[in-house]
């Protein structure tokens, strides 16, 4: 069986909170003639928690059959210098040898950007091994950053990262994107359509079972989880809930809000001025449970800010665990692609409104249940037909395939 290495520094384990798509991907390539080794921070992005002892510089274990190389990270909290550091820490450590010795030869190497440190680190290593060097390309560094407000296109920082990300494009015999439109950013650059892939996120369908909603004649709940960050921009769902908590017709919703992240404690202070009665945050759970807890909402939201980013598109997690729990979603983001609309899955209003958000959480609610039973099998249906992670495992075997062939 074909070898790779995903250099994939934010990996989680199954059942943790967060991004598993390189474990879920890992899962289901050996029905594709290919094993997958995880190389991964040993610091957990969420909560900051160190997996290794003292001690430890690395450990190789095995989690649900697949292989997890956890290399030593220093702890951090936030954004600032000793993220930085944490990212240094991982580019280094990836490279030396002493680490990698436990893992078997690689027939190929993908590196895989939040940050593109990952990515170059992979491709040293591609190089040592004289084996195809695979960039899967998460975020659009830098530019994301920059649409986010937090680069300026003339920053020292800026111009190396653009020179880093042309670079690795160049250099890579595959360029998996997670953005339906990401090829709108890279093909200017001068790099070939034909090294582009797209491999989306998405979801292990199998794991969410048929539930039907409860439709509790004296409440609707309407939920999200995820992420508390600046591009989810909840704050527009609190100020949507303002004006539902106001309007007879919105007395009996209920919205519950699972997860943390950094504005988390922001939120909650401005639901607390808001007045808000009918809003609940929760801690997040782990992966495990998420058919469980889908399966108790009656509704999704789903929010993001307005960036100039989502031209190229969306390949959000959350997303497909809504769709997956056959729940109909509201979708208040303006994103080039709306896999809501294309599955006829919800409703859809623009981002960064909070009376049109207001309006739509209202009109679900009062939808016929057997409406809204309609919607939740159509996303599940779509979910199915294309983001189900069977399908993306073997797109990605087929992908690891032809770099071997060039």
């Amino acid at each position: 069986m074909k070898h790779v290495w995903i250099l994939n520094h934010y990996s989680q384990e199954p059942n943790a909170p967060g991004g598993t798509r390189h474990y879920s991907l890992a899962r289901n390539l050996v029905d594709h003639g290919w094993r997958a080794t995880i190389v991964a921070a040993s610091t957990d992005h969420g909560t900051g928690a160190q997996r290794l002892s003292q001690g430890e510089e690395f450990r190789l274990e095995t989690k649900s059959g697949v292989d997890f190389l956890w290399l030593r990270t220093r702890q951090y909290r936030g954004n600032g210098r000793q993220r930085v550091g944490n990212m240094i820490d991982y580019t280094l450590s990836s490279l030396r040898r002493k680490n990698l010795a436990m893992l078997g030869r690689p027939d190929a190497i993908i590196g895989s950007s939040v940050h593109p440190f990952a990515a170059w680190a992979g491709r040293r290593l591609a190089r040592r091994f004289g084996v195809p060097f695979l960039f899967e390309v998460r975020d659009l560094w830098p530019q994301t950053l920059i649409d986010m407000g937090r680069l300026s296109e003339r920053n020292l920082a800026t111009i190396g990262l653009r020179w880093l990300e042309r670079s690795l494009y160049r250099s890579a015999s595959r360029i998996i994107v997670l953005l339906p439109r990401a090829s709108d950013y890279i093909e200017p650059l001068g790099i070939p359509a034909e090294k582009i892939v797209w491999i989306p996120n998405g979801v292990d369908a199998s794991q969410f079972r048929s539930r039907p909603a409860a439709h509790s004649p004296d409440q609707f709940t309407l939920m999200y989880f995820g992420a508390h960050g600046a591009a989810n921009g909840l704050d527009n769902i609190l100020k949507a809930m303002k004006i539902v908590e106001a309007d007879p017709q919105g007395r009996k919703i209920v919205l519950r809000i699972v997860g943390d992240g950094p504005l988390k404690s922001a939120l909650m202070t401005l639901a607390h001025e808001l007045g808000l009665k009918r809003v609940r945050f929760e801690n997040p759970v782990a992966k495990s449970e998420i058919p469980l807890l889908a399966a108790e909402a009656d509704a999704f939201v789903f929010n993001l800010i307005d960036a100039p980013v989502f031209k190229f598109g969306i390949s959000s997690n959350k997303l497909f665990d809504f769709m997956a729990a056959s729940r109909p979603v509201i979708f208040c983001c303006a994103s080039t692609n709306n896999p809501i609309a294309e599955a006829g899955a919800g409703i859809t209003v623009p981002p960064e409104n909070p009376a049109k958000l207001a309006a739509a959480i209202i009109e679900m609610a009062g939808l016929p249940a057997e409406r809204r039973c309609e919607m939740g099998r159509a996303a599940r249906r779509h979910l199915e037909s294309n983001y189900d992670m069977s399908l993306l495992a073997r797109r990605l075997a087929e992908t690891l395939d032809q770099a071997l062939e060039t």
